[in-house]
């Protein structure tokens, strides 16, 4: 994938107002969305469902990207999926199950990504290359927004970009979620990353066409 990508992280929506949002987010020029499902489990917060999801699905044709940082994913893949889904990741910490997960979301149609979190050890990672669509890089502690940026992330973003050009996967998917910001968003795409997913940043600034316009350098 060599066109550089920015999703949206509807966590940081103001969900009075989502449908409108979404679409200024649609004419702003998002890539897609991002959604966050969390369980309360996996992660020490909740944020939405399969009810959201289709929500948003029905106030955009925008790319949706769900995110599922969750335990058990594997049950909730099919939901999602009818919920509009076109992306599911899911965390390769959360589930002894990730190769069936994997070709779970395949069957149901999405595109299937597995995230790691940061302090996930990178030899863990090469083999799961051939099974998934890309990597899903967390350089924050899933859970919450507005954390800071780790950016030992960023030495395992490049290896595996490395990896994933020897072996010609140009379409491989190199996604990178939390504390994205100009100056993280330019050290992230120098590593190899092709989709950044941004909220708090994306959500302080004067437009969203302004936020997306500086994230993509």
């Amino acid at each position: 994938m060599s066109k550089i990508q920015v999703y949206p992280s509807l966590l940081s929506v103001d969900f009075a107002h989502l449908s409108k949002q979404v679409k200024l987010l649609e004419e702003a020029g998002a890539d897609g969305l991002h959604l966050d499902i969390m369980d309360g489990h996996f992660v020490p917060n909740l944020s939405f469902g399969p009810a959201v999801t289709e929500a948003v699905n029905r106030s955009t044709d925008l790319f949706l990207d769900v995110h599922l940082m969750m335990y058990n994913p594997y049950d909730y893949i099919e939901r999602f999926a009818a919920a509009g889904a076109n992306l599911i990741s899911f965390h390769f910490e959360a589930t002894e199950d990730v190769e069936d997960t994997l070709k779970y979301i395949k069957s149901c149609g999405c595109k299937a990504l597995l995230a790691f979190n940061p302090k996930t050890s990178l030899e863990l990672m090469p083999r799961f290359i051939d099974l998934c669509d890309g990597f899903l890089f967390m350089t924050v502690e899933p859970g919450f927004a507005g954390q800071k940026f780790q950016k030992s992330v960023l030495k395992k973003i490049s290896f595996i970009h490395e990896l994933v050009v020897k072996a010609k996967k140009k379409d491989f998917i190199l996604q990178v979620d939390g504390g994205i910001d100009p100056t993280t968003a330019k050290e992230c795409l120098k590593a190899g990353a092709n989709i950044l997913v941004s909220g708090s940043y994306l959500f302080s600034e004067k437009s969203f066409q302004i936020g997306l316009k500086k994230l993509k350098g």
